[in-house]
């Protein structure tokens, strides 16, 4: 379908990030350094929001009259921009929108067809959003789960025999250290000629690391809206292939065009529609449409979105090296930075930090296995960057930090 220019604004715009632009809600002084839990939206975004529940707040998939129709225009608009961002087709792909990663990855998960896999690969630095349902996948599948390391590159570590009928479900981005999965595609290609599948976790790097994911041959791709500039929102990009074998039991209206005393037939040719049960978050889905559109319009300080992120964590990375007491966990720079000061608790620094008007995160951001358990690491102090970000903002939050380490010594 031909994408309309609702939401549309022109690529060679460059769009206004400061405080007097898309962020200018963003109050003077007020730091945010939590995007990887969810990022700030841009004021286009809120607009495109706030226009659908005031303007046209109808139910998509559903009605004849004018408000749904421009709903499902807007809808079907949404599901190719995510796909033109990936650089995947209609062909292989479809597109479909769930609460949030973790949900996404559970409706797969849970539905996989019985005895067809022989174990289900993980990886010990995951999210809780895999690592748990993993674990209850392979249970319900009666197969071994095999939880393998990553190299401090992200790189899986993995002999091609472990693969042999294979769910393998990784993160592309940790949300630790923002380490990537530098061999995806040679993990899609190995696991495939041994007739499993690969489910991506892309919630970290949908924001800044698509480059990663593009053009991937995975069998699924899972990630958050709302940790791309976007309303709260979960999106799965899956193969045709894997969704037509998928043995369904979370269903609903929406994915059925006949339903019988003791039987049900599914909708044809919308393969999306699946893991669709129930009515959609309309509004949130025409606004994930606008954030794709904004994110190919903005130029940060004048330069490319990734381009601008790279300074940062670079500028974020040696100043926080610097502050004496404090330890890094990442090796090298990323948009998400994970320091614990030995000799302090962190949830007391964030707790202080806040005090001055600065947003970080603290504790074990969902990753308990890897940092308390295996690594046997107090809870962590994190900071990770967003579009809205500067310089100034992390020369501020640096200083501060090193002020209040110096303070407690």
């Amino acid at each position: 379908m031909k994408r309309s220019t609702l939401f549309r604004r022109p690529a060679a715009e460059p769009l206004d990030l400061g405080q007097s632009g898309d962020f200018g809600y963003l109050q003077p002084g007020e730091i945010y350094l939590d995007a990887a839990c969810q990022s700030l939206r841009p004021q286009p975004v809120i607009d495109a929001l706030t226009d659908y529940y005031t303007t046209y707040n109808a139910c998509g998939g559903r009605v004849k009259y004018a408000w749904g129709q421009k709903v499902d225009n807007a809808v079907a608009d949404t599901r190719q921009a995510v796909l033109g961002l990936l650089a995947l087709s209609a062909k292989s792909y479809a597109v479909s929108f769930t609460l949030n990663t973790t949900f996404g990855l559970n409706l797969l998960l849970q539905q996989l067809p019985l005895g067809r896999f022989d174990r289900v690969v993980t990886s010990h630095i995951e999210h809780n959003s895999v690592f748990l349902p993993t674990i209850t996948a392979a249970r319900r599948l009666g197969v071994d789960r095999l939880v393998l390391h990553r190299a401090a590159d992200g790189a899986l570590l993995y002999e091609p025999a472990q693969l042999e009928k294979a769910v393998v479900v990784v993160n592309a981005a940790s949300n630790i250290d923002g380490r990537q999965l530098t061999n995806l595609a040679e993990l899609v290609r190995d696991t495939h000629a041994r007739g499993g599948i690969v489910i991506v976790d892309a919630a970290q790097a949908m924001g800044h690391s698509r480059a990663l994911l593009q053009k991937t041959e995975a069998d699924a791709v899972c990630f958050s809206a709302h940790k791309m500039y976007s309303a709260s929102l979960g999106v799965v990009v899956a193969r045709h292939e894997l969704l037509a074998s998928l043995e369904l039991s979370f269903v609903g209206g929406g994915m059925v065009q006949d339903v019988r005393e003791e039987d049900f037939d599914l909708v044809q040719g919308d393969p999306g529609a699946l893991l669709e049960p129930g009515l959609q978050a309309w509004g949130e889905i025409i606004a994930l449409g606008r954030a794709i559109d904004w994110l190919a319009g903005a130029r940060p300080g004048g330069l490319a979105p990734a381009e601008h992120i790279a300074g940062l964590s670079d500028r974020l990375y040696n100043g926080l090296a610097e502050i004496p007491g404090l330890t890094l966990v990442n090796t090298q720079a990323s948009p998400v930075i994970s320091v614990y000061a030995p000799a302090q608790d962190s949830h007391r620094l964030a707790v202080f930090l806040s005090k001055s008007r600065i947003s970080v995160r603290s504790g074990y951001f969902c990753v308990h296995h890897h940092l308390k358990q295996q690594l046997g690491l107090p809870p962590l102090l994190r900071f990770s960057l967003g579009l809205h970000s500067t310089e100034s903002d992390i020369d501020t939050a640096i200083q501060a930090l090193a002020r209040l380490m110096k303070g407690l010594s």
